[in-house]
């Protein structure tokens, strides 16, 4: 679950990943860069920083705007356009793997389409969180799939 990559494969969203500052593993404070494709949002690059590490339990990390796609442009973990979490959790004769995000504080495509359809909030964040939901089903179902091939 600590393999930037495999998100990469994986993601409808998600293209493709590659560590800075000579980061080659997930620690504390290490940072990717992860380039992005949306239909209706085109292209786009972001910087994520590793905010937790627990190679047995946890892998969380911040997405910032670094280019200021959606406003200024910002390296601030402490400001993220998404924060995301992978958990794992033994249960019963296995493990489960838990995949969460959390949009904002810091401005994103959502942001975008609310202040420009104001009166259609509901509508764009209930899209939003579908879209969300299909890739991470689709990312959690590709991982099981790695997972149980290499048993």
């Amino acid at each position: 679950m600590t393999d930037i990559r495999l998100p990469a494969r994986l993601s409808p969203e998600l293209q493709r990943v590659a560590w800075l500052d000579g980061a080659d593993r997930p620690l504390v404070g290490a940072r990717f860069e992860g380039y992005n494709h949306h239909a209706r949002l085109g292209e786009w690059r972001t910087v994520s920083h590793v905010v937790e590490v627990d190679e047995q339990r946890v892998f969380a990390w911040a997405v910032t705007d670094a280019d200021g796609r959606y406003g200024e442009p910002t390296l601030d973990p402490a400001k993220p356009m998404a924060s995301w979490r992978y958990e794992l959790e033994a249960e019963g004769g296995g493990t489960r793997l838990r995949q969460s995000v959390l949009i904002g504080p810091g401005r994103s495509g959502v942001t975008l389409a609310m202040e420009r359809w104001p009166d259609r909030e509901e509508e764009v964040i209930a899209f939003r969180l579908k879209e969300l939901r299909a890739g991470m089903e689709a990312t959690l179902c590709g991982i099981k799939g790695f997972a149980e091939d290499s048993s």
